[in-house]
């Protein structure tokens, strides 16, 4: 195969052209889905922050639940199988709710069932995913193909966030869920159209005996390294903080600031508009002060600028969060993308599964503790104060990196040895996460 001119991978490469169709329009359903569940519980069903918060919560707590598990299971399985089972399921849970509301059943309760199905789906889904891309693209392509799916995922998620304010406000919050199920349909049809079949899964001599192996394997080599460790742990303070906020920033906008649906969709597209600024910088900033100290830049000091957000009010006050929201999302996307650097060169390459695994597993675990957080502080505090415990818990966070070997280098080690570890390390040698995700 040879080298298509620029964007000629999506016209060459059918299975890829479908795998990205299914991913960017599962991305948008997604973020539709993210701004019309909490606004259903909030207009429809009259639920309280501490409920809205559990919603959030329920989405992410199988990350914690089964994220472990499910990563070195799925590792053993044909991916594509588990993604098509995965989209189907979500495709009949995002039905079932509006199809549900009409008969007059709708319940905080069955809002809750459907948010940890979906979420346990996701699992699955995302797991396989991310391994099923290098098995259909040759090694030359995947860079290309990376670059061309996390841009329109970013797009995506955009689009997908400011639509569904408007969904919400024109067809109701809880027939937008429509929406987010024909994108699941969409994801369906493309994987479904997919040629490409792997190849059946068998046991090497590389590969342990049991899953368990696996796990404790990389659980070990988080604990064993100290960049490893500081980067996890970091993660999971990051991802307390941001859920903490963002589980409760609908009903802060709606019942605090009084903005309708609509409005609330436009902000939260407009921080989120903050990932391509960061993805845009990250590179250009680590090349020019250093991977380390632009670590420390986007993940300390820019979200420092997040404590605009509580001060958010009506008209002109709405700014504050656009700015807040832009600089703390922009510092984490461009912290990720020098992080996912950095692990990529240093960690040896047969154990950057399990280290991807494990890490999962540690920062998305408290991504549900975190949106109980907001809850519970909302409802205990209120929303303003709650908003503004959170949002500092972002910059806070960073000061794990800043009282570790981060602060005290120029650059990331590139290597294990360059580190001064003694286990042998990659043969390479070079430069170096919604919710921190």
């Amino acid at each position: 195969m040879s080298h298509g001119p620029r964007g000629g991978l999506l016209r060459r490469h059918r299975d890829f052209r479908l795998l990205w169709c299914g991913e960017t329009a599962g991305k948008f359903g997604a973020s539709v889905t993210g701004v019309a569940m909490p606004l259903a519980a909030v207009s429809t069903l009259h639920a309280g922050t501490f409920e809205v918060g559990l919603l959030s919560a329920a989405a992410w707590a199988p990350w914690l639940i089964i994220g472990l598990p499910v990563g070195a299971w799925v590792d053993r399985l044909p991916r594509r199988p588990v993604m098509l089972a995965s989209a189907a399921v979500s495709l009949v849970l995002f039905t079932a709710l509006p199809v549900t509301a009409w008969s007059g059943r709708l319940s905080i309760g069955l809002l809750l069932a459907v948010a940890l199905l979906a979420g346990t789906a996701a699992v699955f889904f995302q797991t396989a995913y991310s391994a099923y891309l290098p098995s259909i693209l040759e090694a030359r392509d995947q860079p290309e193909g990376n670059a061309k799916l996390h841009g329109s995922a970013s797009a995506a998620q955009i689009a997908g966030l400011g639509s569904g304010g408007l969904i919400a406000q024109v067809a109701g919050a809880v027939n937008g869920m429509f929406a987010n199920a024909a994108t699941f349909l969409v994801s369906l049809l493309c994987l479904a159209g997919i040629r490409h079949r792997e190849p059946r899964v068998t046991a090497t001599g590389r590969r342990s005996a049991s899953l368990a192996d696996d796990v404790r394997e990389g659980l070990r080599l988080i604990a064993g390294d100290p960049w490893f460790r500081t980067f996890t742990l970091f993660g999971a303070a990051s991802n307390l903080a941001l859920m903490g906020y963002q589980s409760i920033q609908v009903v802060f906008l709606v019942r605090t600031v009084g903005l309708t649906p609509g409005a609330v969709g436009a902000l939260v597209a407009a921080t989120s508009a903050g990932g391509v600024a960061g993805a845009l910088a990250a590179r250009a900033v680590a090349d020019r002060i250093g991977t380390a100290r632009a670590t420390l830049l986007f993940e300390l000091l820019l979200p420092l600028l997040g404590l605009l957000i509580p001060l958010t009010t009506e008209g002109p006050g709405t700014l504050l969060f656009v700015v807040g929201g832009f600089s703390v999302v922009a510092g984490v996307v461009a912290g990720n993308i020098i992080k996912a650097s950095f692990q990529q060169r240093y960690c040896p390459p047969d154990l950057l599964g399990r280290l991807t695994a494990s890490t999962a597993f540690l920062s998305y675990g408290t991504i549900p503790l975190g949106a109980l957080l907001g809850g519970v502080l909302g409802t205990t505090l209120g929303l303003r104060t709650a908003m503004a415990v959170t949002t500092a818990g972002v910059p806070l966070a960073a000061l794990i990196l800043f009282f570790s070997p981060v602060r005290r280098t120029r650059d990331l080690p590139t290597s294990r040895r360059a580190a001064g570890d003694p286990l042998p390390p990659p043969a390479t040698d070079g430069e170096p996460a919604l919710p921190r995700h």
